[in-house]
């Protein structure tokens, strides 16, 4: 039975059995391996824990220091509303979008449309079945987009799985009509190089430009051989979305990007990027892409420039995503440490790996630079069965404030303020506790978002959540409407 209450924020950290700290340090120090980031294809992860740790964890919950297995906690400024379990799609639940009163959903298997008017009681509209990791999911007017980052034997969404060593093989953007939410039409695709993990929109009046993120080359890969550094773009009409095609390849790292390991022993060498945000009103973008994080100009969106370029080859693995603040003078920059399969918030980590990097943006034009202010962890602890990492979050517009919702798979959910970017602070959380206590599993949320007065988060294993934040530090929030909202598409919330 899972059971719902509200629990002060917990500061003693789980302690971590010797047997743990082997197995961390074989997941997150074993070179370009310790950040592969991600469920793969098949989805959600398993491993068994030796009879030590299942105690401690089993322990922990006993004394309170972590909650129960799939119990609910939260702060008391936020409310858990409702939960919709997965229903024909089975697979990992990954990114949100959203458009007037819908909130679209991907999954490994495909993506779910709901009708979030009625936030206490989100309604499925429809469920389609095309399957293809990750399935990010972004949408525009009647647009929808989905990346594909698994090689497929075709384009179709009856597709199966085939070596991406195949010239045939296909990996790319998928684009449908959503004009009928009810019945979503595949219209077009598009091949890129190494797929899409991610993608970005540059949306304009009557094309939509898609920044593809993708990367891991080999040269046994027809499709996706190295050198791979930079991304696809690609211009998508919208009167006409099958004329969607591949319009520049952008070089992002023309000396190859951080080599990662053995100079730089512990974190990803740079391939390509893994994820990037727009911000269109100020012509700017932040690339999150592996060992390197980016500053840099989309006035031209074909021919994306570069900046600036920074690396934190102490404590970054893998730089996953980032979010600008609302003035543009910070980015936040995540670090998916163990890659989405470890467990990462507990004592033998520590608070500055696996954590989020705050960069202040200083000077002008393309004189500007990416200035090093300080990190931000969770600081609740996780039992060593619990797979938590940063992952991906949302600004909560307040003026005169930078607040941040963010998913942290099974750390939950967290409401933060890094207002001042030297000392940022948790304000509020949601969590479950670990799914078992006999292997670590990966689950938890992968995407948590603030849209129209509410958060939204996708569950990688229990489903599509809604919670309503509380505070009056968030609650002028609540006046900000969005017609539309993909987060790595960061609005300008206050010129409207």
């Amino acid at each position: 039975m899972i059971s719902l209450h509200t629990s002060p924020v917990r500061r003693r950290r789980l302690g971590v059995a010797t047997a743990a700290a082997g197995l961390l340090a074989t997941l997150l120090m074993a070179g370009p391996a310790a950040a592969t980031p991600d469920p793969g294809d098949t989805g959600a992860a398993r491993t068994d824990v030796s009879a030590a740790q299942e105690a401690e964890a089993t322990a922990a919950i006993n004394s309170g220091e972590i909650p129960g297995v799939d119990e609910i906690v939260h702060s008391g400024n936020i409310t858990h509303l409702a939960n919709v379990p997965k229903d024909a799609l089975k697979g990992t639940n990954t990114d949100l979008a959203f458009q007037g009163k819908y909130a679209f959903a991907g999954n490994y298997d495909g993506f779910r449309i709901f009708d979030i008017s009625n936030p206490r009681s989100p309604k499925t509209v429809s469920q389609v079945l095309c399957p293809g990791s990750q399935n990010d999911i972004s949408v525009s007017g009647d647009l929808l987009f989905l990346s594909t980052d698994s090689s497929r034997s075709d384009n179709s969404c009856t597709s199966t799985t085939q070596p991406a060593t195949e010239k045939s093989s296909w990996e790319g953007m998928k684009v449908f009509d959503i004009s009928d939410k009810r019945n979503p039409k595949y219209v077009a695709a598009v091949e890129t190089a190494c797929g899409s993990h991610t993608h970005t929109l540059v949306p304009e009046r009557r094309n939509v430009y898609v920044y593809v993120s993708s990367y891991a080359p080999s040269a046994t890969f027809p499709d996706c051989r190295p050198p791979h550094d930079g991304i696809s773009v690609i211009k998508v009409p919208r009167n006409a979305p099958e004329k969607a095609a591949v319009v520049n390849f952008p070089v992002l790292f023309p000396d190859g990007g951080n080599p990662g390991a053995p100079d730089n022993p512990g974190v990803s060498k740079t391939t390509g990027c893994h994820d990037i945000t727009v911000l269109p009103s100020k012509d700017l973008a932040a690339g999150a892409c592996m060992g390197d994080g980016l500053l840099f100009s989309i006035k031209d969106p074909e021919n994306p420039k570069i900046i600036d370029r920074v690396q934190d080859n102490v404590n970054f693995a893998f730089w996953h995503s980032a979010t600008f603040n609302q003035t543009t003078d910070k980015v936040v920059f995540t670090d998916e440490l163990g890659g989405g399969g470890a467990a990462t918030c507990n004592e033998e980590i520590g608070p500055k790996r696996g954590a989020n990097g705050i960069y202040d943006i200083v000077g002008r034009g393309d004189h500007r630079k990416l200035v090093f202010r300080s990190y931000f962890k969770i600081d609740r602890p996780q039992a060593d069965t619990e797979v938590c990492v940063a992952h991906n979050g949302s600004i909560i517009p307040v003026k005169g404030r930078d607040l941040m919702v963010q998913a942290w798979y099974q750390g939950g959910v967290s409401v933060w303020d890094f207002t001042d970017s030297s000392k940022p602070k948790e304000i509020g959380y949601f969590e479950r506790g670990p799914v078992r206590t006999d292997a670590v599993t990966t689950a938890g949320p992968w995407s948590a978002y603030y849209y129209n007065g509410y958060i939204y988060s996708n569950d990688i294993a229990k489903g599509f959540d809604v919670l309503k934040l509380d505070d009056r530090r968030t609650d002028p929030a609540k006046r900000v409407q969005l017609d539309e909202l993909n987060v790595q598409t960061q609005p300008e919330y206050f010129d409207r």
